[in-house]
């Protein structure tokens, strides 16, 4: 095994229909990922294709069919496939964030305590964590007026920026972005290709999906090609 905080291998994943009689529908298929630290990977293929399943996968969302993937916890690699609950929970407070495409948070908690709360794993007190969670809000353009505010009250764009200061702030030596800049202007886009290279710089390993060709561009060392199902060799 290489160096490798990442790798999969000849990973597969197919759904089941079961209100549609039992069709089973091929997504992936032998899929051979590595990431390494400091490095951006981007999942490159047309619409289809896999790559938010294959995204979905890595993060343990979805349950692989066949093959493993790898991911260095704790100093050793843990198969996500087989691996029970409990160590895919510890996987993702300790060791691999994830930025999806949407806001998923408790109603009510303001956006400063829903970054701070992903910055406690690694700060020692609620005050520091809160302290960083307000710079990197602001940095990401969202005004100290709207920190104690719920992000249910925000627009699209400002969400994706606590999503974004969320998944940044907790400090995970792997990162997984699901089009990070979509819902965001020309100024916060060139906000987060500052934060991904300035992560890439301190070592942490990200996966992402750019459908942007500039940001892609902008961010990734390689691109990894996710193959239709019914093409793959």
């Amino acid at each position: 095994m290489n160096n490798a905080m990442l790798r999969t291998e000849g990973l597969c994943k197919a759904f089941m229909l079961h209100l549609q009689g039992g069709v089973r529908i091929p997504v992936l298929s032998q899929i051979d990922l590595d990431l390494h630290a400091g490095e951006c990977v981007a999942l490159v293929g047309p619409s289809g294709a896999g790559k938010s399943t294959l995204m979905r996968s890595l993060y343990g969302n979805y349950r692989a069919d066949v093959g493993r993937i790898l991911i260095r916890h704790g100093g050793s690699m843990v198969d996500l496939a087989t691996a029970d609950p409990r160590v895919i929970i510890a996987v993702r407070r300790q060791t691999m964030g994830y930025v999806s495409q949407f806001l998923r948070v408790v109603p009510r908690v303001s956006a400063l305590d829903i970054v701070a709360e992903a910055a406690m794993a690694r700060m020692h007190t609620l005050a520091t964590a809160r302290g960083a969670a307000a710079a990197l809000l602001t940095r990401l353009n969202i005004p100290a007026r709207l920190h104690a505010l719920p992000p249910a009250t925000f627009s699209g764009g400002e969400q994706q920026r606590v999503n974004l200061a969320r998944g940044f702030i907790g400090g995970h030596p792997i990162l997984l972005l699901d089009e990070p800049t979509a819902a965001l202007d020309p100024a916060n886009r060139a906000v987060v290709v500052a934060l991904i290279r300035e992560a890439k710089a301190r070592g942490i390993a990200i996966v992402g999906i750019f459908h942007d060709a500039e940001i892609r561009d902008a961010v990734a060392d390689r691109l990894f090609a996710v193959t239709p199902w019914q093409d793959a060799a």
